[in-house]
């Protein structure tokens, strides 16, 4: 049933049940999900996991919230991977798993592209997937979030790498007790029966152990490179007094997104439905409601991968003409192969070596292996280099920094090897890919020097 009431000067969606909880399904893993509303936006939101999808209409904050949401879009809520009634590991999704699962959870819920909302660690994820795939994200509402959690030598916003053991033994201590009300919801830690639900979400969500492995995982990870890529209209929502994400990671979130429209609130809720929520779903409200038609973009975040044969001259030599003919062809079968294995796109063969891109770097890293692996069964080396960055699509062709990036990883690849550079380590953290340090390098005309790493083990 659906029954709408006035909130101030506004129009929520009352909700008489608690909407199905449906699955979509991406291998062996299920992702819970739930669909409410039918206005003219499609809206994903992606949040923390701590909140499964089935509690948290019970209380009555969250509920007024989503049914805010609802009443101007079709809303889709999901437990994210490894939380509530999803399936998942004992570690935090790789960004690229993450990625994906939106995606999934987009096509069973019938959306071809939506706009995304995501708080806290889930406004960490919906970024990439913006950023990989702008054809599907209408526009992007980030509300309490990071790009990267820890402190760096060019990132004091963060926390110091030497607190984190003591900050998350913390958390731990206080899960599943409502304790940890004091960082996400202080305004709300007083109020007994949220606390009690909380302390219920939480340990219906996960277990404390698994809870520790999800949280050490993510605050480990660093995305800062990607945010110039974003080119979809972006909302950045930051909470003045927020004690978990400290309101210094929104400004260097709305300083690093192109074009990003940035308001800090009043409040000191991480929690997106506690505090005064009534202006941050007004400015959520005009945002989505005020876009229109189709965003198209020709830039896109990209993992690139150039291979080289090497010594591909004194090869053709040796075997001649017909016989290196059909080598190549070989070798162009294996990659075609391969690169259909991995969801990449070939862009193009440059005579002794090919272009492709990913929209994931793990994804990338396995595909160039497998392809090095099997290429050397025809007596064949190669040199593989990959990066990650926006690149601009012109037709059938990729050009951009990030293009020329690549190529110059792979230029300094030994025979067999395969080089990245440090965004591509990053943005792989968690997917298990071992990497030897390879030091910094010049890269050909680009500025400055380059840390390298080689792939030891996927």
């Amino acid at each position: 049933m659906r029954v709408t009431a006035c909130v101030g000067s506004r129009e929520t969606l009352v909700m008489d049940r608690v909407p199905e909880t449906r699955y979509a399904r991406r291998g062996d893993v299920h992702l819970a999900f739930q669909v409410v509303g039918d206005g003219p936006v499609d809206l994903l939101m992606a949040s923390s996991g701590q909140y499964p999808v089935d509690l948290l209409w019970d209380d009555p904050a969250a509920r007024q919230f989503l049914g805010r949401l609802a009443s101007f879009s079709r809303l889709v809520i999901f437990d994210a991977r490894g939380w509530g009634a999803s399936d998942g590991s004992r570690r935090a999704p790789t960004v690229e798993e993450w990625s994906d699962d939106l995606g999934v959870v987009m096509d069973a819920a019938g959306m071809e592209r939506a706009a995304a909302f995501g708080s806290s660690p889930g406004g960490f994820f919906s970024m990439y997937f913006a950023a990989a795939h702008p054809e599907r994200v209408s526009a992007l509402v980030l509300m309490n979030t990071f790009a990267c959690y820890l402190r760096h030598e060019d990132y004091p916003a963060g926390l110091p790498s030497e607190r984190l053991d003591a900050a998350t033994n913390a958390y731990v201590n206080a899960y599943g007790t409502g304790g940890t009300l004091e960082w996400f919801a202080p305004t709300a830690a007083a109020d007994r029966r949220f606390r009690e639900w909380w302390a219920r979400c939480e340990r219906l969500a996960n277990g404390p152990g698994d809870a520790r492995a999800h949280w050490h995982d993510l605050a480990r990870r660093d995305i800062r490179p990607i945010l110039p890529a974003l080119r979809v209209p972006t909302l950045v929502l930051h909470r003045r007094g927020d004690r978990f994400v400290p309101i210094d990671h929104g400004r260097y979130l709305a300083a690093n997104i192109p074009d990003a429209t940035y308001l800090e609130c009043d409040g000191d809720d991480n929690l997106f439905f506690v505090g005064d929520t009534e202006p941050i779903l007004n400015q959520i409200e005009v945002f989505l409601t005020g876009v229109r038609g189709s965003y198209v973009d020709d830039r896109v975040l990209a993992t690139v991968l150039f291979t080289d044969i090497v010594n591909s001259t004194q090869e053709a030599a040796r075997l001649g003409d017909r016989r290196w003919r059909d080598t190549l062809d070989h070798y162009d079968a294996i990659v075609a192969r391969q690169l259909d294995r991995y969801r990449g796109r070939q862009i193009k063969t440059t005579g002794d070596g090919t272009l492709a891109t990913f929209d994931g770097s793990a994804r990338a890293i396995r595909c160039t292996v497998a392809i090095r692996d099997e290429v050397h069964s025809l007596g064949l080396e190669l040199r593989s280099g990959l990066h990650a960055g926006e690149i601009e699509l012109r037709g059938d062709d990729v050009t951009g920094i990030a293009v020329v990036i690549g190529q110059r990883v792979s230029a300094v690849a030994n025979g067999g090897e395969v080089l990245v550079s440090s965004t591509v380590r990053d943005l792989v953290a968690g997917a298990g890919i071992q990497f030897d340090n390879r030091a910094e390098h010049p890269l050909k005309s680009v500025p400055g020097t380059w840390q390298l790493y080689a792939v030891a083990n996927t």
